[in-house]
């Protein structure tokens, strides 16, 4: 036998016969037609079941933070961050307003304080959360008499009350009665800064100023009882921008908050 030749054997073996090529494609074919049909089983079998345990396979409700105000809705309070803090005395400050007063946190005893602190040159997030505290302004209604709304200047390059007064009425927060834009020297903005956890970065008077951007929602015994942390979007040319949607719900998550605590009188949840 010579390399090659397939032998004796190989000629008695059935898929040497005429018929071999036709029988392995009819069994492929067989193969690939029972596949499909194990396939469209299976596909009807997992719609049939999907239908069945619809209800258990739902996205679960968003997780609620404890111990925050009952009035304020979950996804509101999420959108918020909003949280509670340990019920302490707000470190007390004097500033000097947009109008040249004198101002002392505990002028405001007796009514419930939304804190922020914002830059008078800010082009950012500031200008959001202005307009947050006027839509919230409007939606305390007759409970507005009840709140008052203050902000501490983060740039002591622009600490003026000049500088104050000036962003005050180009954001339109004059139209809030109680609103007050509080400066002061470099050294007394720090010690505010410090009391509250208020990084700030300021590094030259042409320099963006980078800070801590948080809201604190105060008693009328002046105690801290909530913070929330402010937001926003970013356009393609950098700027900045919420959804209307997301902008109102702000306004009126800080009116739920404030409102809930003007109407406790200060009692503590704890």
């Amino acid at each position: 036998m010579t390399a090659g030749d397939p032998g004796p054997s190989a000629a008695r073996s059935p898929a040497a016969g005429p018929g071999a090529e036709p029988r392995a494609r009819r069994r492929r074919g067989v193969i690939f037609l029972a596949m499909l049909a194990a396939g469209v089983v299976f596909a009807a079998l997992f719609a049939t079941l999907a239908v069945r345990f619809r209800p258990h396979l739902q996205v679960q409700p968003p997780v609620r933070v404890s111990r925050i105000p009952g009035n304020v809705p979950t996804a509101l309070a999420n959108l918020m961050q909003l949280s509670p803090v340990p019920s302490t005395p707000a470190p007390g400050f004097t500033l000097t307003d947009q109008h040249g007063r004198p101002v002392s946190l505990a002028t405001f005893r007796g009514r419930a304080v939304v804190l922020e602190f914002m830059d008078t040159h800010c082009a950012d997030i500031c200008p959001l959360v202005s307009q947050e505290y006027i839509d919230a302004y409007h939606d305390l209604g007759a409970a507005a008499a009840e709140v008052v709304f203050v902000a501490v200047n983060v740039n002591p390059y622009h600490g003026q009350i000049a500088d104050v007064a000036a962003y005050s009425r180009a954001h339109q927060l004059t139209t809030i009665p109680s609103w007050h834009f509080l400066t002061g020297p470099a050294g007394s903005l720090r010690a505010v800064w410090r009391g509250y956890d208020i990084a700030v970065a300021a590094p030259n008077p042409h320099a963006d100023i980078v800070h801590t951007s948080v809201v604190y929602f105060i008693d009328p015994d002046g105690r801290e009882r909530y913070v929330a942390a402010p937001m926003a979007d970013h356009s393609s040319k950098g700027e900045a921008f919420l959804p209307a949607g997301q902008l109102s719900g702000w306004g009126r998550g800080i009116a739920l908050v404030a409102r809930d605590l003007a109407s406790t009188g200060g009692s503590c949840c704890d």
